[in-house]
């Protein structure tokens, strides 16, 4: 799967939207404190079209690590977080981070090591990138084999200047709790469920004070933005395979495209038209 058992493809959550399990290609690789291994290079890039729903087990690199893809949508599993990986929104993994990835078939995705005592880190925790078109020629021109070290250096420096963390982060916080797993089974199982949380509430014998305390409690966010996060998360999938606007909008539970479009700005930045023409 890569040089030295050092590289992985993007990764993802175990909740993450996708077909059947039957069929998952699981992947296994091993965990490394960051530095652990002295890998030799500054930036090393690769690329893999995925032709099989993909699990990566939990695991950790030596290196920083840059995901991004070409074609599609994925998952990384960071603790409770899940971060959506997109032809828009790269994910930067500080070197030795505990992740575990989910990338379904069709998705082409990248990666790329950044040896740790050649390159500083961007954060110190996972955060978004913006994956520019600039960005994303200056990887491809990495990933080549005929680049002399001149050119190499030229390009490595460049890709560096262009890593800064964008301000919408397309980041999921799973609930753990049994008082609110029933809301996020139905919900990942049907995101246009409109069930509302006073409703919840009375089916699972509590107040909506409850069910509101316990949502900020454990993601950081009320109900009603937790759940256009997750609609938005599986809105990603649809618009990253070419379906329509309207059709997904409606798929996910919203009555128009206009509301649709707001709640996805809200959580990407940016509209599910630009989205899906990248």
């Amino acid at each position: 799967m890569g040089t030295r058992d050092i590289r992985s493809g993007p990764t993802a959550g175990p909740r993450a939207v996708g077909p059947s399990r039957g069929g998952v290609d699981r992947r296994r690789l091993p965990s490394y404190a960051a530095g652990e291994m002295d890998v030799g290079f500054v930036i090393a890039a690769r690329t893999e079209a995925v032709s099989r729903d993909t699990f990566w087990e939990e695991h950790s690199h030596p290196t920083h690590e840059l995901l991004w893809n070409d074609r599609g949508a994925s998952w990384a599993t960071i603790g409770r977080r899940v971060w959506m990986i997109t032809p828009a929104a790269a994910l930067w993994i500080p070197a030795g981070t505990p992740h575990s990835g989910w990338v379904p078939a069709g998705t082409t995705h990248r990666a790329a090591q950044f040896g740790v005592r050649a390159v500083a880190q961007i954060s110190d925790e996972p955060t978004t990138v913006e994956a520019t078109t600039l960005l994303r020629l200056l990887l491809d021109r990495l990933d080549a084999d005929d680049l002399d070290s001149r050119a190499r250096a030229r390009t490595e420096a460049m890709v560096l200047d262009l890593l800064t963390p964008t301000q919408h982060e397309p980041i999921l916080r799973v609930p753990e709790s049994s008082l609110l797993d029933p809301i996020v089974t139905t919900v990942y199982e049907n995101p246009a469920d409109a069930t509302t949380l006073a409703a919840w509430a009375a089916r699972l014998g509590v107040s909506p004070r409850t069910l509101t305390r316990a949502f900020r409690s454990e993601t950081g966010v009320g109900f009603s933005r937790w759940l256009a996060a997750a609609r938005v998360r599986h809105a990603i999938v649809m618009l990253a395979r070419g379906d329509e606007v309207d059709e997904v909008a409606a798929r996910v539970g919203y009555n128009s495209a206009s509301a649709f479009g707001a709640a996805f700005r809200r959580v990407t930045g940016e509209s599910p038209g630009r989205f899906r023409a990248r």
